[in-house]
C-alpha cells in the first residue's frame, strides 16, 4: 500500500463545548452567591444587560420604558415571568394523602468541643459542656466580663492596656511584638526564645514582659497552651492550690472522663474532682472569641415545599432569589444606529447574542432547579409526611431517569441549593442516600434514616446500659435493619458520638 497524502471528506457527529454552552453548565452548579457575583461581573462587561427592578427597587419584576418609540418591547425579560414558573407545579396529584401538619424536630446536632486545638491535646464533647461562639464553657456562667458594645477588637482592648502598663520603649517594644503574635483565640504564636533572637535581647526579658501581658484583660491571654489558659484563670479566681496543678497535668484523663485515674493521680475523693471539673467548666478556653465579631449567615433556600389545602404538593421556586435580567433592546438600537466601523458592529452583535444567551441560560436554570426538586418532592414523600426514618434510598441516576436528563446535570443542579420544607432547610444533596438492605427481604433503608434511628438509641440509653456497637447492631436488625457492626462504628464516629466505654465513663461522672 502506497503512502501518500491526499484529501478525503469524512462526515461525523460530534458534541462540541462551546463558550455558550459551557456558560449554560456553569450557571446550573452556582450557588445564589456565586450567582448573583457572576451576573454582577456580566452586567459591567455587557452593556446591553439590565437588572429588572420595580419602581422601589425591591423586588425582580419587569418595567416598562417611558418612551413612546420603544413601548414596552424595548425589553426582552428572561423567557416567561417567574410567577409562571412557579405556578401549577403540585405534586402529588390531588386526593392523595397530605402531610401531618404536626412535625416534629428530627435532628439534633451533637458538636465536639475541640480544645486540643489550643494546644492542650484535650477534647471533650458537649456531654460536659458546649462551646459557643465565644467560646466558653458555660453557658450560664461567662469567664470574664462581656465588653458592652461590641465594637472594640480583641488587639484594640489590648493595646489600651499596654499603654497603661509599660513605660520603657524596650517593653512597649516587646510588648507589641507580642501582641502581633496574637491569634484570634487569644494565644500566643511562636517560641519567646526566636522572639528574643529577632529582637537582640534575652529570653529572660521576653518572659518577663510576657508575665506582664499575661495579668492584663481578658484573663487567660498570652497563653501558650490549654493548659497555661486555664491556670491563668484559676489563679484568678484564688483555684489553684497544689490538688488542682495535679489536676491540670492530667487533663488527658479529663477528656477520657476517666474519674478513677484522675482520683489517683490527684490522691482525691471523686467530690472533689467533680469540684474541680466544674471549676474547669467555668473557664474559657478561648478568651479571644469574645472580642470576634461574627454576623450570623442567613440561608435563602433555593425552592419551597408547601402543602395546598387540597393535599396536594407545592414546588416553589424562590423568586427573592430568582434573578432577573433583561435585555435593553431601545439602548442597542440607539447605539446600532451610530455604529460605524466593523469592529463596532461586531462588538455590539457579540453583546447582543451574549445577553440574550445569557437570560436564556437563566431561564433554563430555573426550570431545571424546578424539575429536578419535584421529583425529589415524588420520590421522597413519606420524608416530608413522617420524618427521617422514612427518607427513602435515592441515587442522582433515579432523577435523572425520572425526568429524562443526564446524571450530570442532576448533579449539578443539586449542588450548593437548598429546599425549605415544614420540616426546616435542607441541601438537595441531602435526600440522595446509599442503600441498606432490610432484613427478611423487606424495603432496603437509606443510609441517613439508619444513622438516625442509631442517634436515637443512643439518646435513649441509660447509665446502667449503655449500648455498644454489637448491642446496636442487635437492636437495629431486631427493628429490621442488617447492617455490620464496622458500618455502626462509623456512622457513630461519623455523628461525633463518643463510644461506649467513653459515654459510660461521662454517665457515670455526672451521676
Amino acid at each position: 500500500m502506497a503512502v501518500a497524502p491526499r484529501l478525503e471528506l469524512r462526515q461525523a457527529q460530534t458534541l462540541v463545548m462551546t463558550p455558550q454552552l459551557q456558560q449554560a453548565i456553569k450557571l446550573l452548579q452556582l450557588s445564589q452567591l456565586d450567582l448573583a457575583t457572576y451576573i454582577d461581573q456580566e452586567l459591567e462587561k455587557n452593556p446591553l444587560l439590565e437588572r429588572a427592578e420595580d419602581e422601589d427597587g425591591d423586588s425582580p419584576t419587569l418595567k416598562e420604558s417611558d418612551d413612546e418609540e420603544g413601548g414596552e418591547d424595548d425589553f426582552e425579560p428572561i423567557g416567561k415571568d417567574a410567577a409562571d414558573l412557579i405556578r401549577g407545579e403540585d405534586l402529588p396529584a390531588a386526593g392523595e394523602a397530605p402531610l401531618d401538619a404536626d412535625y416534629a424536630n428530627d435532628f439534633t446536632n451533637e458538636s465536639a468541643v475541640d480544645l486540643a486545638g489550643a494546644g492542650g491535646g484535650l477534647a471533650a464533647t458537649n456531654s460536659w459542656s458546649e462551646v459557643g461562639s465565644g467560646g466558653g464553657f458555660d453557658d450560664d456562667e461567662d469567664g470574664l466580663d462581656r465588653h458592652g458594645d461590641g465594637e472594640v477588637t480583641l488587639r484594640e482592648h489590648i493595646e489600651r492596656q499596654i499603654g497603661a502598663t509599660f513605660f520603657t520603649q524596650t517593653d512597649l517594644l516587646i510588648a507589641r511584638t507580642l501582641l502581633d503574635r496574637l491569634d484570634e483565640s487569644g494565644y500566643l504564636l511562636g517560641d519567646t526564645g526566636d522572639i528574643a533572637a529577632k529582637l537582640g535581647t534575652d529570653t529572660a526579658e521576653i518572659e518577663a514582659v510576657l508575665e506582664a501581658l499575661q495579668d492584663l484583660e481578658p484573663v487567660g491571654v498570652f497563653a501558650r497552651s490549654l493548659k497555661e489558659c486555664v491556670t491563668l484563670q484559676l489563679r484568678e479566681r484564688d483555684r489553684l492550690d497544689p490538688m488542682m496543678v495535679v489536676f491540670l497535668e492530667n487533663l488527658d484523663l479529663v477528656a477520657k472522663r476517666d474519674i478513677a485515674g484522675l482520683m489517683r493521680a490527684c490522691a482525691a475523693t471523686k467530690e472533689d474532682i467533680l469540684d474541680m471539673i466544674a471549676d474547669l467548666k467555668r473557664c474559657d478556653p478561648k478568651p479571644g472569641l469574645a472580642f470576634l465579631r461574627q454576623e450570623a449567615q442567613t440561608l435563602i433556600p433555593d425552592v419551597f415545599i408547601r402543602r395546598l389545602p387540597n393535599g396536594a404538593w407545592s414546588v416553589e421556586l424562590n423568586t427573592d432569589a430568582l434573578p432577573r435580567l433583561l435585555v435593553n433592546q431601545r439602548y442597542q438600537r440607539e447605539v446600532g444606529a451610530k455604529a460605524r466601523t466593523k469592529e463596532e458592529k461586531a462588538y455590539l452583535s457579540e453583546c447582543l447574542a451574549s445577553a440574550n444567551w445569557l437570560v436564556k441560560s437563566l431561564d433554563q436554570r430555573a426550570n431545571t432547579i424546578l424539575k429536578v426538586s419535584g421529583e425529589i418532592v415524588k420520590q421522597q414523600e413519606a420524608f416530608f409526611e413522617r420524618g427521617v426514618v422514612h427518607l427513602r434510598p435515592l441515587t442522582l441516576r433515579d432523577i435523572a431517569l425520572a425526568i429524562e436528563m443526564h446524571e450530570s446535570t442532576v448533579s449539578r443542579v443539586t449542588s450548593n441549593k437548598h429546599l425549605a420544607c415544614a420540616r426546616g432547610v435542607f441541601e438537595l444533596k441531602y435526600f440522595f442516600t446509599t442503600a441498606l438492605p432490610a432484613s427478611g427481604g423487606g424495603e432496603a433503608l437509606s443510609a441517613e434514616a439508619v444513622r438516625h434511628k442509631i442517634r436515637l438509641l443512643i439518646d435513649n440509653e441509660k447509665a446502667d446500659g449503655i449500648l455498644s456497637d454489637d448491642k446496636l447492631v442487635e437492636l437495629l436488625r431486631a427493628s429490621g435493619v442488617e447492617v455490620a457492626r464496622r458500618t455502626v462504628a462509623k456512622y457513630r464516629e461519623g455523628m461525633g458520638i463518643a463510644s461506649s466505654v467513653e459515654r459510660r465513663r461521662a454517665k457515670l461522672a455526672m451521676a
